[in-house]
């Protein structure tokens, strides 16, 4: 059920506010193109900076949109375990089919403390979770032990691994199971890390070039890791140049350009430089997606 390209959704803002318009416009968009699962609110979704009732109605408002045609994976991740299960409940509640939980930030926990942590949004609603390892964001790192531990239970059923330690595929197959939904989170090593043993990518660029990442995971599907290899390199200057700055602004940079929503984002984030802006301009017209 989750495998594939699937996009870590923005959240388009128009003067200060959600537009839930333009946000529909790409759940359809994104569907059409061959994403296989939509990931709103997460932190490409900017859910840092938007309050709790723009988090759930962004959350409703994908659900909806999306109208089963795909599933959707809600971001309900916290530092906080009471503010992670009333996501969890939030996210049960809007009709999501499953959530995605950051490995809590800041306050850097102790692997008992990851593992208690997880339990408590298990246990707080019926949804599976995909577990979101992160390290360079939230400068804590699950071990492979503790994501052993965590799989034994019924609905932590896999992880969006953005170590960047491709190694970590096949430790965590091994430890896991060869069931445990492993998600690449770094769109320029998606192919290697499915060559590893991964299933998908909940990918970043997959907002600006949907059909192009829904076509690289299906080659790797289908074994043709040539045609993916070939795609990789079409997209490999656009994965670099949307994260030259953080990769949100990045993208609505690219989305902006192709006219799908304004490139607003909401501070301490700035959309792009114009160094930047023509960097991402012209990888995308290296990958065919602007003339």
């Amino acid at each position: 059920m989750f495998q594939g390209s699937m996009p870590a959704l923005v959240t388009p803002f128009k003067n200060g506010s959600v537009d839930f318009d333009a946000l529909k416009s790409l759940v359809d968009w994104q569907i059409e193109s061959g994403s296989s699962g939509l990931v709103p609110v997460g932190t490409t979704g900017e859910s840092p900076t938007l309050s709790h009732e723009e988090h759930d109605a962004v959350v409703v408002a994908v659900v909806q949109a999306a109208a089963g045609r795909v599933p959707v994976i809600a971001g309900a991740g916290s530092n906080n375990t009471a503010e992670g299960v009333r996501l969890m409940k939030a996210a049960e509640k809007a009709g999501a089919d499953a959530a995605l939980v950051v490995t809590p930030y800041y306050n850097k926990p102790t692997q008992e403390g990851l593992y208690q942590h997880f339990k408590a949004m298990h246990d707080a609603a019926d949804l599976p979770i995909i577990i979101y390892n992160i390290p360079p964001r939230s400068v804590v790192d699950m071990s492979v032990e503790t994501m052993a531990r965590l799989a034994e239970l019924p609905r932590i059923i896999g992880v969006k691994d953005a170590t960047g330690d491709l190694s970590r595929v096949p430790k965590q197959r091994i430890a896991c199971g060869k069931d445990f939904v492993q998600l690449s989170g770094e769109d320029a090593t998606a192919l290697g890390f499915n060559a590893h043993g991964g299933v998908g990518c909940i990918s970043v660029t997959a907002n600006v070039a949907p059909a192009l990442c829904a076509e690289m995971q299906a080659a790797t599907r289908r074994g043709d890791y040539g045609m993916a290899l070939e795609i990789t390199d079409r997209l490999m200057p656009l994965h670099l140049s949307i994260f030259m700055e953080p990769g949100l602004a990045g993208v609505k940079c690219g989305l902006a350009l192709l006219g799908r929503c304004s490139d607003e984002t909401r501070l301490p984030l700035m959309p792009v430089t114009e160094p930047t802006k023509a960097a991402i301009r012209d990888a995308m017209v290296h990958a065919g997606l602007l003339n």
